[in-house]
């Protein structure tokens, strides 16, 4: 079927009051930017909603992008009509004959008379449409209740709209309404969904990935800029830091602690974390972690490791289960890659029994004796490479020394 508009409906941002328009705003630059693929089609706002004109360009495919855009709630592919009563009865005919309904299928007529003018009101003009549906497709029943289609006709007065499907959008806030955070990017299945779900909350995000070259591979780092460039669809274009972590953690494990050895590493983390959110704007960190996940997310281990940061640690799959998050990562298109068996510089000095329990006095001591932590954890914040990414561009370097070839 061809189609001549998309409407789309937003979902929390409509009731924020006072800050409705700032997000309805971001919304629309988030939409226009996308647009900039498809010349042919035209944005514009009326009573709350977004109506983008497809100026024959391709429903199914602008679709397809649209439900990548955060804030919005819902689509639909809109047929418009002239409005007099004939013609929207012809263009209603006609449209649910194209929807190749199976014989016995349940539909209603839902009208809405925006255009108080027309001769009809919304009632009358359920049985004036439903009637002609009825007698020209002999296999459709009524059902007012609990319809299988629904036929929604929004009577205006310069044209009428028709439509039936109600496509789910991503939902949330428009990206980056609520500020900045940096995501803490590793190769597995979890922190690209905390990435995605920090996103879908409004929160512009920055990616940090720490790599050990050259005990981690190539392959570990593309695997990485990869999962970044899908999140880089939901935003349009992504920063990724690239943090050398070699030197922190043989410098950490010759403390000999193998027990907190993840605990230190992660400290480290958190703390060069902090450092890059302070010089890129950043006012809280995102981490994968899901309680009693594995040891390091043990709720005193995630005690312990969050006291190495005065930034707010948001971990938006805490309370999931391994099972949603695996369900999610495959909807967002990150699951085939985090499952790639490519190692990153947390399996490096993994130990045989970590530490669920940590002592906050101990581990703060382990880590003033070590006077070297301190400028390791400087050097890898100013060793740091930054790239940006693109949808289906090559990555971009902004910053940063030396060659890194992975991870974490």
């Amino acid at each position: 079927m061809t189609y001549d508009l998309l409407l789309l409906r937003f979902g929390e941002m409509a009731i924020k009051g006072k800050n409705r328009r700032r997000f309805e705003k971001a919304a629309m630059n988030h939409i226009e930017a996308l647009l900039e693929l498809y010349p042919g089609a035209s944005l514009r706002q009326e009573f709350g909603r977004f109506y983008i004109s497809l100026g024959g360009e391709s429903a199914e495919s602008l679709i397809k992008e649209l439900k990548k855009v955060f804030g919005i709630a819902s689509i639909s592919p809109v047929v418009v009509t002239g409005s007099e009563l004939d013609k929207i009865i012809e263009t209603a005919k006609d449209f649910v004959t194209r929807l190749n309904l199976p014989e016995g299928t349940t539909f209603k007529v839902n009208a809405r008379r925006v255009w108080k003018g027309f001769p009809h009101p919304s009632n009358e003009i359920n049985k004036l449409v439903s009637g002609p549906l009825l007698r020209e497709i002999g296999t459709l029943k009524v059902d007012v209740h609990e319809p299988e289609v629904e036929l929604r006709v929004e009577v205006r007065e310069d044209q009428t709209y028709l439509f039936s499907e109600i496509i789910p959008g991503a939902g949330g806030y428009p990206l980056g309404t609520n500020g900045k955070a940096m995501l803490l990017l590793s190769g597995g299945i979890d922190s690209p969904v905390a990435g995605w779900s920090a996103m879908r909350r409004g929160l512009e995000i920055e990616c940090v990935h720490f790599h050990s070259y050259p005990f981690t591979s190539k392959q570990a780092e593309e695997k990485v800029i990869q999962l970044a460039h899908v999140l880089s669809t939901y935003s349009g274009q992504i920063k990724l830091h690239l943090v050398p972590f070699t030197e922190v953690q043989t410098l950490l494990a010759k403390s000999k602690q193998e027990g907190l050895m993840i605990t230190l590493m992660r400290r480290a983390m958190l703390r060069i974390a902090t450092g890059l959110a302070e010089q890129n704007g950043a006012l809280a960190l995102v981490t994968g972690d899901s309680l009693g996940q594995v040891a390091s997310q043990t709720l005193p281990s995630m005690n312990v490791i969050g006291r190495a940061t005065e930034l707010p640690l948001l971990r938006p799959l805490i309370m999931m289960d391994k099972s949603e998050i695996i369900e999610l990562s495959r909807e967002i298109g990150t699951y085939d890659l985090s499952i790639l068996p490519y190692e990153d510089c947390c399996t490096l000095f993994v130990p045989k029994s970590p530490s669920t329990n940590p002592n906050l006095r101990i581990v703060e001591k382990i880590e003033s004796s070590s006077p070297d932590l301190d400028r390791e954890i400087k050097a890898a914040i100013s060793g740091t490479k930054t790239l940006v990414l693109h949808p289906g561009e090559q990555p971009v370097q902004t910053g940063g020394t030396g060659i890194q070839e992975d991870w974490f």
